[in-house]
């Protein structure tokens, strides 16, 4: 299936590792101009030199903070000025730390706050006038399952992907009429740093990998390439009337009907 991503301009942040290296991958693959971006400027110039080996196109590498608004408007001024246009941008940033509730000062809200949800507003307005000047364009933030089912200890993270999700809703239903499409992705178990940190530290590894999978259906954790084809389906033109969803990545472990 050719998804015309063919010199189609995306943005895929938090793309040094994980999610996003293999969504900026993928992209590229589909002869997507990729502009990838996040803190590590050493480890990011280094995905961007991978990629561009797998896919034999070029990708532009500039760092940022997302939780930084000064950096993210300079970031979205210099991908803007690279290629005359943004087409898809790819909202993705880490996630904040897991505790319980009680446990987390105003400081801890807040940096939660400024990194999972005020860095989709801020690189979203950003992008709006170029996607409104094409007349078309997709926006796709990765969020968690957590929003579709309870995770013990992520009240930091729930609570500000909650806020994407509604966010979202409101601006596919503004976006609608300049052909903008708005959506969630929500990964379950994918096999990326972050979920490697939450296993034991005194447990081998493959057989806690195993552990966690036994509630799965498919009994496995995700693979980030499995997650990334949704997201370059997503930002393709067939996918043009898929707009204001969550779409859960998860091998089907949460059993919720809605």
């Amino acid at each position: 299936m050719d998804l015309k991503l063919t010199n189609k301009v995306a943005i895929v942040l938090a793309a040094s590792k994980g999610l996003g290296k293999a969504i900026a991958t993928s992209l590229s693959a589909e002869g997507a101009k990729v502009i990838i971006g996040s803190r590590d400027e050493a480890e990011l110039a280094k995905t961007a030199y991978d990629i561009q080996r797998i896919t034999g196109n070029e990708v532009i590498a500039i760092p940022v903070d997302v939780s930084n608004g000064d950096e993210i408007k300079h970031f979205i001024e210099q991908a803007a000025e690279k290629f005359g246009r943004i087409d898809i941008l790819l909202n993705n940033a880490g996630g904040p730390p897991f505790n319980k509730f009680e446990n987390f000062d105003d400081d801890a809200w807040q940096k939660a706050f400024e990194l999972n949800l005020l860095s989709v507003a801020r690189t979203s307005r950003l992008v709006l006038p170029h996607m409104q000047k094409t007349g078309s364009g997709r926006i796709i933030n990765i969020i968690s399952g957590s929003v579709k089912a309870v995770l013990g200890n992520s009240v930091l993270s729930t609570s500000m992907r909650m806020g994407v999700v509604g966010m979202a809703k409101l601006m596919a239903d503004e976006f609608g009429p300049y052909n903008i499409t708005v959506n969630n992705v929500a990964p379950g178990m994918i096999l990326t740093d972050r979920l490697k940190h939450t296993l034991p530290q005194d447990a081998d590894p493959e057989q806690a990998l195993k552990e966690k999978a036994k509630n799965i259906p498919l009994g496995r954790i995700g693979k980030p390439e499995e997650l990334a084809a949704l997201v370059t389906f997503l930002a393709s033109e067939q996918a043009a009337y898929i707009s204001g969803t969550t779409i859960q990545v998860d091998g089907g472990a949460n059993r919720s009907i809605f």
